[in-house]
């Protein structure tokens, strides 16, 4: 502790000290403040997608699924599985008139929790309930009664200019069963329900219907193209992918939200990986200035070196010294880069100063989510390169030879 300090002489190497400590405060702020940042926005992207998509699918390789109620009561007691709901997927283009656009029809179960949940919290204009209503055939002569309802974002929403109990227009194509022939079916509907889930690409492409009017606008009555599953927690995405394969053999086919979404997986992954290698250069830099710091102290104190050598100390007992101030630097800036970083990360999410495009994230301020394993893998990181740092400077004091030091030093 004493060699942390220096004479009023040379106190030039007591500041140089407490800058290096505080290089190292700041560079470990800053990769704390980074992560969490990086942690709440890919936390909250994967909640908005996956709120409106499935996290689990089970699929089939023969096309349509008919038995699907045996398997969606088989798959609800899977552990971790919550809800189980059929669904159809089908492709086409919706107008209004004063406006077109493609989209994905989902067929969802209006009438099981698993298929609406999450939805009905985005939901801004209309009900839900309504997608459920089955509109009988108009009688010959009289004018077409709508298929059913639909649930649409509100980006494609003030796309197509048309609000809730407006008609719309869906054209599909549709692939024959028996001869494979290629036709396309259109048919009216209203406009059910607005929905805003913040996720812009789910907003303008995706539309809902009912799912017994969607089997039956796509021709697959009795039938269904798989089941969505909804599991407790995301992180047992792999171990209920496994036990789901192991309980439905081929034809069936199981898939996850990770496969649905690898590259958004992996661009987040790769965009955390950049960002801590650059900031832990920072890091590396601050760390690095303690060479520097030690080395001045060494040269200070050759004479307290070569007398304690003369009074029995070993080498290695005064390398400790040196990489123990090392360590104790490199701590007092890490521990206070954690707690002004922990300080950072609770201003971001408590006070929102930071604002961002709501239109272009879905959100208005910085998502913060600071992971205890973060500030754990940072601080040992910091720690680390502050003591691969030291051992330099312990080395060249360790190596001093008393009797030249005291001769002429």
């Amino acid at each position: 502790m004493r060699y942390l300090r220096a004479r009023r002489k040379t106190a030039f190497i007591s500041i140089t000290t407490f800058f290096t400590a505080i290089g190292v405060t700041i560079g470990v702020a800053a990769l704390v403040i980074v992560l969490a940042v990086m942690n709440g926005f890919e936390a909250n992207l994967r909640a908005r997608v996956l709120s409106l998509s499935p996290q689990i699918q089970i699929l089939s390789y023969e096309g349509s699924i008919s038995n699907y109620s045996t398997i969606q009561a088989q798959a609800i007691k899977v552990a971790d599985v919550t809800g189980a709901a059929p669904f159809i997927v089908g492709q086409g283009m919706l107008s209004s008139g004063r406006g077109v656009g493609g989209v994905v029809v989902r067929g969802i179960d209006i009438g099981s929790l698993a298929g609406t949940h999450e939805l009905q919290r985005y939901i801004e204009q209309g009900t839900l309930s309504s997608l459920a209503q089955v509109y009988e055939p108009a009688p010959a002569g009289n004018p077409p009664t709508p298929i059913g309802a639909l649930a649409i974002g509100g980006s494609l929403a003030e796309k197509l200019k048309v609000k809730v109990g407006d008609a719309v227009r869906v054209v599909s194509p549709i692939l024959a069963q028996d001869n494979g022939e290629l036709t396309a079916r259109s048919g009216s509907f209203t406009v059910g329900a607005i929905f805003d889930s913040g996720a812009a690409f789910v907003d303008r492409t995706v539309v809902f219907m009912g799912l017994k009017n969607a089997q039956r606008f796509f021709g697959r009555e009795g039938r269904v193209d798989g089941i969505e599953l909804r599991i407790k927690d995301l992180d047992a995405t792999q171990r209920v992918t496994a036990a789901l394969r192991k309980l439905f053999p081929y034809p069936y086919r199981v898939r996850n939200w990770i496969e649905f979404n690898q590259a958004a997986s992996a661009g987040f992954a790769m965009l955390k990986r950049v960002y801590s290698l650059v900031l832990l250069m920072l890091i590396a830099v601050a760390a690095f200035n303690l060479v520097a710091t030690l080395i001045m102290t060494v040269m200070e104190k050759r004479k307290d070196i070569a007398i304690l050598m003369t009074m029995g100390a070993t080498r290695n007992g005064i390398r400790l010294i040196f990489v123990l101030k090392g360590l104790v630097l490199g701590g007092v800036g890490t521990v206070a880069g954690l707690m002004l970083g922990g300080l950072g990360c609770f201003a971001l999410a408590r006070y929102h100063f930071i604002h961002i495009p709501k239109d272009i994230y879905g959100i208005s301020s910085l998502p913060v989510d600071a992971s205890p394993w973060s500030f754990a893998a940072v601080a040992a990181a910091s720690m680390i390169l502050c003591l691969v740092a030291s051992f330099y400077p312990a080395r060249q004091a360790s190596r001093q030879l008393p009797v030249e030091v005291i001769r002429y030093g």
